[in-house]
């Protein structure tokens, strides 16, 4: 009894933890969670990313609220990207079941590996500057209507923003799709890079509007997951309990940080957990 309350209340707090760096980055608290839950707790990555996926849809309803309030959050393109995520969250979850029919679980590792430290470059490449330079409005500017503002106190200025390359947004949100039915988590990561990288927006709006779309991402996977057997309540519960708490810890902190520091906080949360991931799929760890 005394081994079930210990293990119930390590999950809590690693929970709490990758709630509150989830919510930091923009990652969604999945992409921490998964391998804290496997690498240190040993639940089979099976049940980690079931559960990851309900601790996900925690996380965008616990932030996601306070961004929308505080403004930061464009809801206007989280939604004219949601329809790539969905699609490519049913594909990546119907690929996953084949991969565990096979017993190949080693190759999510892997995977989940390889993406976090392919998404360290283009983030390091705008370390340099607090807000990305700007570049001239495209047809899907004015189309779609990918500008806003918000303020920012840690800047104490009001940031003017607008998003460029719409199409190429969509194409990577699809991708983060995928990888959110495959690995079981938000996707936040792929979803940041689209919107930063491709759509030329500021980290701050990247963060918050992924941690919007996030939960609809993970509650599309996750209804596949749960007709799989994937999701086990024990587990959930705490996850999506201390996820939640994390996350509303993270939205207090996020806005009196600089862009620069929160790109900083990603690459070593990508850096290091991937490093990670990548070994437990070889053996090796």
């Amino acid at each position: 009894m005394t081994s079930i309350f210990l293990t119930f209340f390590l999950i809590l707090i690693f929970s709490m933890l990758a709630g509150f760096l989830g919510s930091l980055t923009g990652l969604g608290g999945g992409t921490v969670l998964v391998p804290l839950l496997t690498l240190y707790l040993g639940i089979p990555i099976i049940y980690a990313t079931g559960s990851s996926l309900i601790s996900t849809i925690a996380t965008s309803s616990g932030s996601a609220s306070a961004y929308v309030k505080e403004r930061i959050t464009s809801v206007r393109i989280g939604i004219s990207l949601e329809i790539a995520t969905t699609a490519g969250s049913i594909v990546g979850s119907l690929t996953v079941a084949y991969i565990y029919s096979l017993r190949l679980e080693y190759v999510i590792y892997i995977v989940f590996g390889i993406v976090l430290l392919f998404s360290i470059y283009p983030t390091l490449s705008k370390m340099k500057g607090e807000f990305p330079p700007p570049k001239d409005p495209d047809w899907t500017t004015r189309v779609f209507r990918l500008y806003g503002e918000y303020f920012d106190p840690a800047n104490n200025v009001m940031v003017k923003y607008w998003g460029v390359r719409w199409w190429l947004g969509l194409i990577v949100m699809f991708f983060a799709g995928f990888i959110s039915g495959l690995l079981g988590i938000g996707s936040g990561a792929l979803k940041v890079l689209g919107m930063d990288y491709a759509m030329n927006l500021p980290m701050k709006v990247t963060t918050t509007t992924s941690n919007f779309m996030i939960g609809v991402t993970a509650a599309t996977g996750s209804g596949i997951y749960w007709a799989l057997g994937y999701i086990q309540p024990f587990l959930a519960a705490p996850t999506a309990i201390g996820v939640l708490i994390g996350s509303l810890l993270g939205t207090r902190v996020l806005v009196r940080m600089k862009n620069r520091r929160i790109r900083a906080v990603f690459l070593i949360i990508l850096g290091f957990l991937g490093i990670q991931m990548i070994l437990r799929g070889l053996g090796v760890f």
